[in-house]
């Protein structure tokens, strides 16, 4: 109906029986969604009717805002639509920014494009994270990497040892950004 004949989906469109593909598509899903026309995110827990700017609203409580891969979704295309239940537009990031910081604790300033989120300190970008889940543990790590334009081994089953090299390639990064320290290391076996 937009006009477009290709669509790429992150749901379908990898295939996960290939340990290769899947870490080529991790590291590279970030930058597919900086060079999207524009990104479609489907809540299907949001409602046509839904005022998105109300207090209590379903689109301040949908679910899309605390998975941990809709984090690159948010933050990277320029364009990204939010589609109600009845595949109905709610808004645009751009005229949702106000709600969107409010439930994410994202800066308009990064969600409208006036500024660059590189900008934002480790800490700031990884605050913005941490109120997100992701299924498997080492998502927690994987879903960051361009968020931080970092590209490493994919490797499910190493746990929390993903989210400490995460830490590892931040820290050889070329600018120095002490607040990385400030997230600390975890000893628990989780």
């Amino acid at each position: 109906r937009d006009g477009y004949s290709w669509i790429w989906m992150d749901t379908c469109c990898i295939d996960k029986t290939s340990s290769t593909e899947l870490s080529e598509a991790i590291n590279s899903m970030f930058s597919w969604y900086v060079l999207s026309e524009v990104c479609y995110a489907y809540l299907e827990d949001v409602r046509g009717e839904d005022d998105p700017r109300a207090k209590d609203s379903q689109f301040s409580k949908s679910r899309w805002h605390t998975r941990g891969w809709t984090l690159q979704e948010l933050l990277a295309p320029a364009l990204l639509v939010f589609m109600s239940k009845e595949w109905e537009q709610i808004g645009t990031k751009h005229e949702l920014s106000g709600p969107l910081s409010e439930r994410t604790a994202i800066p308009e300033c990064y969600l409208t494009r006036e500024r660059k989120f590189y900008n934002a300190t480790i800490a700031e970008r990884m605050s913005w994270a941490s109120m997100r889940q992701t299924t498997r543990l080492e998502d927690e790590a994987y879903c960051l990497l361009g968020l931080f334009n970092i590209s490493m081994p994919i490797l499910y089953g190493e746990r929390r040892q993903a989210f400490q090299r995460l830490q590892r390639e931040l820290a050889k990064q070329q600018y120095v950004d002490t607040t990385l320290f400030a997230w600390g290391t975890r000893h628990d076996d989780e």
